[in-house]
């Protein structure tokens, strides 16, 4: 785990080289995947060409692309035109568990747990073309669980995560409510939304817990938190 003081993650104008190049092969990935999961939606995300820890800070290259190239690169990866990266907001509880979620069963990621969170999209992206990685977590996190992270206490900076799956950046956001109330409320939230994303929350107690479906990254970020000073 690698401390960012910062994150400067920039848009590119030119297209994603690799949508062009695998057009075909995306286009029937995507029918594939549209007839195994016909809730999926093929908006635009951004795809990163290249990702460099420097100095304390995780800088990038963007570019806008479709859902279905990010599946079909998810499908073949690792490539060479492509790094991945993505934002996890991690909630710990007042009684120092990590709170994350099940994915719905009608999502690309049916049945995997991780922190809420999302792709990276253009709505993310500020006036100057940089990505807002903060915007993106609060979003995502506010959607799936009905959580304002505006009204949090934070760690200061980020942590990075390299893995074969991409890069992940963590920021540990510190709740007042036990994690079992921070569940039940999850609970509810999902209950009034008429098309949730997630089935509900899923309590990381400690450095042995092992749900099914607990993605790998999410697996090192567990041992690193359990054997980390806590937030206060």
């Amino acid at each position: 785990m690698t401390f960012l003081s910062d994150v400067v993650l920039r848009l590119e104008q030119l297209p994603l080289p690799f949508e062009k190049a695998h057009a075909e092969a995306i286009a029937a990935h995507w029918q594939t995947e549209k007839a195994a999961q016909p809730a999926l939606f093929n908006g635009r995300l951004l795809m990163f060409s290249a990702l460099e820890i420097k100095a304390g800070m995780l800088e990038g290259r963007c570019h806008l692309a479709d859902y279905a190239s990010f599946l079909y690169w998810r499908s073949i990866r690792p490539h060479p035109g492509v790094v991945h990266c993505f934002a996890h907001p991690a909630l710990v509880s007042s009684d120092d568990a990590l709170v994350a979620v099940r994915m719905g069963a009608h999502t690309a990621n049916a049945g995997k747990v991780y922190f809420a969170a999302g792709s990276l999209e253009e709505a993310d992206l500020r006036d100057d073309g940089v990505i807002d990685v903060d915007a993106n977590m609060q979003r995502e996190v506010l959607e799936e669980t009905g959580i304002d992270l505006t009204q949090l206490a934070h760690e200061p900076g980020y942590h990075a995560l390299a893995t074969t799956a991409g890069t992940v950046i963590f920021r540990r956001y510190r709740l007042d409510q036990t994690a079992d109330a921070i569940s039940r409320a999850m609970t509810a939230h999902v209950a009034r939304d008429p098309e949730p994303e997630i089935e509900g929350a899923v309590i990381l107690r400690d450095a042995q817990a092992a749900p099914e479906g607990l993605l790998a990254h999410m697996e090192a970020f567990r041992d690193w938190h359990f054997a980390t000073p806590r937030m206060v």
